[in-house]
C-alpha cells in the first residue's frame, strides 16, 4: 500500500462512528428472489458490503438468522416438539454462517464461524475471549447457533453476542428502512422514526425484537441502529453515520 492510500485508509477509519459492530442479518433476506435457502446473488450482495466496512478497520461480528431454512416456532405450529425445532433452527443458522463465511473468504476477507454448540471441525466453539481476539486481528467473526439453548431467538442471540463482545452498536439489517409506527408494508400512512427509545418502543408495542431481547439490551445501555441491508452501499452509510434507517437508544 503506498503512503497516499494509507493516508487515505486511515482517513476513512477517523470518519466511522464504530470501531466494533454486531451486525445481525435476517435469514429471511438470504432468500432474495427464491422462495426457499440461499440466493447466491443476495449473499454475495452482503459480502461485498461487508468487506467494504472491514477494509478500513471497523471490526465486525455477525449473526444470522436461519429462517430462510427453518424456524423453530413455526415448525412447533406443524407438530415438530419445540425444542427439536429450535434446535433444527440453530443447525440452519450455522449452514447460513458457513455459506456468508465462504462467500467472504472467495473475496479475500478473512472469517471465521464460532459456533454456541460443539459441532468441530464445522466451527470453532464461540467464547468471548477467543472472539474477541479473531476481530482485533482483522477477522470477520460469524457467530452461529444461537444462544445455543432452545425458546431463544437469533435476536436474542444477537442482542447476547454484542454486549458480550462489547460492540458500539447492534446493527440489525432488515429488508425495510427502519421502525415505523406500523407496518408499512400494511399501513401506508405508517410514518417513520428517526429516533425512539426502548421506553417509546414498549409504549407503542413495537416488536422489532422480541422482548426477551429489547430488554437484554436496554438494560445493557445497548443502541440498535435499524436499516434496510437489502440496498446495496447501505451499510457502508450507517458505518459513516448517514441518517437511513432508525436509531433505538437506552
Amino acid at each position: 500500500m503506498s503512503y497516499k492510500d494509507k493516508i487515505v485508509s486511515l482517513h476513512q477509519i477517523r470518519k466511522h462512528m464504530y470501531k466494533r459492530i454486531l451486525l445481525k442479518l435476517s435469514g429471511e433476506s438470504l432468500m432474495g428472489t427464491q422462495q426457499y435457502g440461499i440466493d447466491p446473488v443476495r449473499l454475495n450482495q452482503y459480502a461485498e458490503q461487508i468487506k467494504q466496512i472491514a477494509d478500513t478497520g471497523t471490526e465486525i461480528g455477525i449473526v444470522i438468522g436461519g429462517g430462510n431454512i427453518f424456524r423453530g416456532l413455526s415448525g412447533s405450529q406443524k407438530g415438530f416438539d419445540r425444542v427439536k425445532g429450535d434446535q433444527m433452527g440453530m443447525l440452519a443458522t450455522v449452514i447460513n454462517s458457513l455459506a456468508l463465511s465462504s462467500a467472504l473468504q472467495h473475496i479475500g476477507q478473512k472469517a471465521r464461524v464460532l459456533t454456541s454448540v460443539r459441532m468441530e471441525p464445522v466451527g470453532e466453539f464461540y467464547s468471548k475471549e477467543k472472539a474477541v481476539r479473531l476481530l482485533e486481528k482483522g477477522n470477520v467473526v460469524i457467530i452461529a447457533g444461537g444462544t445455543g439453548n432452545p425458546y431463544f431467538t437469533t435476536d436474542t442471540g444477537s442482542a447476547l453476542r454484542a454486549i458480550e463482545i462489547e460492540a458500539d452498536i447492534m446493527l440489525k439489517g432488515t429488508r425495510v428502512d427502519g421502525i415505523y409506527t406500523a407496518d408499512p408494508e400494511k399501513d401506508p400512512t405508517a410514518t417513520k422514526f428517526t429516533e425512539i427509545t426502548y421506553s417509546e418502543i414498549y409504549n407503542r408495542n413495537l416488536r422489532i425484537m422480541d422482548l426477551t431481547a429489547t430488554t437484554l439490551c436496554q438494560e445493557n445501555g445497548m443502541p440498535i441502529y435499524v436499516f434496510d441491508m437489502d440496498t446495496a452501499g447501505n451499510l457502508q452509510k450507517v458505518i459513516n453515520g448517514e441518517r437511513i434507517g432508525t436509531l433505538v437508544k437506552p
